[in-house]
């Protein structure tokens, strides 16, 4: 599949963004991305409401291969065949692709912020406090600006 193909089939749907991805490409709509494109085939995102429409069709979840096991990913599944010829459909199967992708996003926490690092040089070094420049031998009993905010 390549760029045009795909904006193509998308048509229905509505305006995506289409990037360069493993050996494909992964395409998002409103910053979010919802199906991805391989050479194994198109796969949608999905979750437990979509997932039992994904089964019924006969799909299956996207697999690749490491050297030690297959492993298998859950959150997106292989878009039927069929829809490749349907592109209304595959634009209803795409907004509730949308959906999923963007309500796993809703379930993500935001990540915690992690410390600034402090740098520490030579032995007589003391940590400054937040905000400020640590005191050298020569201007140690400077006293220093607050910096500005």
């Amino acid at each position: 599949m390549d760029r045009d193909f795909l904006i193509d089939l998308f048509a229905d749907f509505g305006p995506v963004t289409i990037r360069r991805m493993f050996s494909g490409f992964g395409i998002s709509a409103d910053g979010t991305n919802f199906a991805l494109a391989l050479r194994a085939g198109l796969y949608f995102r999905a979750d437990d409401q979509t997932i039992p429409q994904f089964e019924a069709e006969g799909s299956q979840p996207f697999q690749y291969q490491t050297r030690a096991k297959t492993v298998t990913v859950n959150s997106y599944w292989q878009l039927p065949a069929r829809l490749f010829d349907d592109s209304e459909e595959l634009a209803d199967w795409a907004r509730a692709a949308l959906a999923a992708a963007q309500r796993a996003a809703l379930r993500k926490r935001p990540k915690a912020r992690k410390a600034a690092k402090r740098k520490v040089t030579g032995a007589t070094a003391t940590v400054p406090a937040k905000g400020r420049k640590p005191a050298t031998r020569k201007g140690a009993t400077k006293a220093r600006k607050a910096p500005r905010r």
